[in-house]
């Protein structure tokens, strides 16, 4: 016996849950499969961070696009995922990091986006928590942040409402394509068959990939993270060192919130992220070095996520190159969190034969036939924690 829909989805995270809400609204039987619970990993577990600074040049339509799906949230979904446009600040405390930001400061620029820089006296003024060791600050007032453990159970809840279904705690134990038709088992359910496959397993995916001989490199790393005790409310825009040691914000309740590199990889399991505690004591002192009034700040909690890198650091989002009906959206390298909303739309509309306001080209998995050049960003937050 089989479950029969129009399109079956392997993943419960943002790029699987917004494609499935968008699918379901067009009419279509969606079947939404989660090993674990929806947004359990990256999704989930994330610095929800609504970044628009500092994105490649490819990302930027994509990237605006998602943001106005996030300041229309509650509209969209019928939930709260508590976003707030706080807005956000980069700042340089080295050289490099000067021309960098400068670097990201015209990117943003040239794809419409509204850019502040901020240097000596003014820096002084706008930063005052900032102790001397900021060099250049850009400031950009429609980056925003959302609570990402609320996100996904609100899109997959919108989704079941709008007449998909959700498969939690189904383990997909295979995916085969027959007769122009995808059957996906799993440990706990009967098989589900559908014309359409979404492959949405994030850090998983890879493996999903090539099994339709589409190999990728892509890996599991995740940003060690922290959460502080609450402390009086002072930090109102999300801040990020552009070196990397710092990225901060603070909540209504008073905590703060960090993250950092490097990043850890992923445990060979495949299932967490370790965060080694050398790595939290370095984000504390890189904190205390430059906001000095939290060398003596609690730490509550810490966490991690797993999350699908490429090298590149850009997704795969579209169609397969040897299957058709097959369709990929993952690898978010650290930014999927943000863009999720314009994945699943874009995504949506092309597996309903439309053509998506964004292309979707800088994303084909088509480009790993050939050689894709590293980022340089990638080989920055990484090579400190080879091995590690």
């Amino acid at each position: 016996m089989s479950a029969d829909f129009d399109v079956i989805i392997v993943g419960g995270g943002l790029f699987g849950s917004f494609t499935g809400l968008f699918l379901a609204r067009a009419g279509k039987r969606v079947a939404l499969v989660e090993r674990g619970f929806v947004g359990g990993q990256s999704s989930g577990a994330n610095f929800g961070g609504l970044r628009l600074q500092g994105r490649s040049p490819e990302q930027y339509p994509l990237s605006l696009m998602a943001q106005a799906h996030w300041e229309n949230f509650e509209a969209l979904t019928g939930e709260t995922c508590e976003y707030d446009r706080n807005g956000m600040v980069y700042f340089a405390h080295t050289d490099e990091g000067k021309e960098r930001l400068l670097k990201y400061a015209g990117q943003s620029r040239s794809s419409g986006l509204e850019i502040e820089l901020w240097a000596g006296d003014e820096l002084k003024s706008r930063m005052p928590w900032l102790v001397g060791t900021g060099l250049l600050a850009s400031y950009s007032p429609r980056c925003a942040v959302a609570n990402p453990r609320l996100t996904s159970p609100a899109v997959a809840r919108a989704m079941v409402r709008a007449g998909g279904r959700l498969f939690e705690g189904s383990d997909v134990t295979d995916v085969s394509h027959k007769d122009g038709s995808f059957t996906v088992k799993t440990s706990n359910l009967p098989p589900l068959t559908a014309p359409v496959g979404v492959n949405a397993a994030g850090g998983w995916a890879g493996a999903i990939a090539e099994r339709f001989q589409e190999r990728v490199p892509l890996f599991s790393a995740g940003p060690p993270q922290f959460v502080t005790e609450p402390m009086p409310f002072v930090l109102r825009p999300s801040v990020y060192a552009i070196e990397g040691d710092l990225i901060l914000r603070q909540i209504p309740r008073g905590n703060f919130i960090f993250a950092g590199y490097p990043r850890t990889l992923a445990n060979k399991d495949g299932l967490h992220t370790f965060v080694p505690p050398q790595k939290t004591l370095s984000g504390m002192r890189a904190t205390s070095r430059h906001m000095p009034g939290f060398s003596n700040a609690e730490i509550i909690r810490v966490w991690s996520g797993v999350e699908g890198y490429l090298p590149d650091m850009l997704p795969v989002i579209g169609s397969s190159r040897t299957t058709q009906g097959l369709f990929h959206a993952f690898g978010g390298s650290g930014g999927g969190f943000q863009i999720a909303p314009a994945v699943g739309e874009c995504l949506a509309l092309q597996i309903c034969g439309h053509t998506p306001p964004v292309s979707l080209h800088p994303f084909s998995i088509e480009r790993f036939r050939s050689c894709v050049h590293t980022s340089d960003k990638l080989a920055s937050e990484f090579d400190r924690a080879a091995g590690s």
